[in-house]
């Protein structure tokens, strides 16, 4: 088994039901790992984790889901906990878990605030912090932010200020996990065709996003397609080992920095 390669591990998906974390549940099945454990966090979310682990079954590789709020710090453990248990250690650890909020600063309350801090920020320290404990040497990790994190834009500060932590905390990881040969990186998509996307902006705001980045005119819907990031993930977890401690911004031209 190559150290690299996707072929023979075991996958863990925070947040991998549906949407992006479901596609790419599948597409590490697809491409040959071994097992592939998947979290999800409502009851509303059951049926989505349940299709996708048929689906990781039929292209043969071991599933389980487990239904968590991340939002606490025991809860995460138990979520490596419970997969260690399942599947063995996981080689590959992504966290695609997040909450948008589109709302001027005076506007927000403080229960808001501590929302997308606790969804956004904490969770995506408390998975790297175990993720560094659990993950196997020579093992990825990977977090999913945002590209908003390059932009200069008003409304978005909670969701992008509760964002911008896990920047940080990738560098942290990856300088302290590096010795044992661990990637740590995050990805940051643009706007995605997604569920998500529609019922955080009004129809004036779709139309802007649809058309803002450079690429958007080659796209359906000018969106980013979840399609489009896949790529970007498996080979951040596999041949892209190399990079390590970076915040890569994938978005057709949206935001750059």
């Amino acid at each position: 088994m190559s150290r690299n390669s996707i072929t023979g591990k075991t996958v863990l998906i925070a947040g991998g039901a549906k949407n992006l974390g479901g596609l790419l549940a599948r597409d590490f099945a697809e491409q040959g790992a071994k097992a592939v454990a998947i979290h999800y966090n409502s009851d509303a979310t059951q049926a989505a984790a349940a299709e996708t682990v048929a689906a990781i079954k039929a292209a043969g590789a071991e599933a389980v889901a487990f239904q968590a709020d991340l939002t606490r710090a025991a809860a995460m453990e138990k979520l490596f906990a419970d997969t260690i248990a399942a599947v063995g250690h996981p080689d590959i650890a992504i966290n695609t878990v997040g909450m948008v909020l589109k709302k001027p600063m005076a506007d927000i309350t403080e229960a808001e605030f501590d929302q997308m801090s606790a969804v956004n920020a904490k969770s995506a320290f408390f998975f790297l912090k175990e993720a560094g404990k659990a993950v196997n040497d020579n093992g990825k990790i990977c977090t999913l932010v945002t590209s908003l994190l390059g932009a200069y834009t008003p409304f978005y500060a909670a969701y992008e200020g509760m964002k911008a932590p896990v920047e940080h905390f990738t560098r942290a990881a990856s300088k302290e996990l590096g010795a044992r040969g661990i990637s740590v990186t995050a990805i940051g998509p643009g706007p995605m065709d997604t569920p998500f996307f529609y019922p955080a902006e009004e129809a004036e705001a779709q139309a802007y996003h649809k058309n803002a980045a450079a690429l958007s005119p080659f796209t359906k819907t000018g969106l980013t397609d979840i399609h489009d990031i896949v790529p970007w993930i498996r080979f951040l977890v596999s041949d892209g080992w190399w990079m390590t401690g970076q915040t890569i911004l994938v978005n057709g031209g949206y935001t750059t920095k």
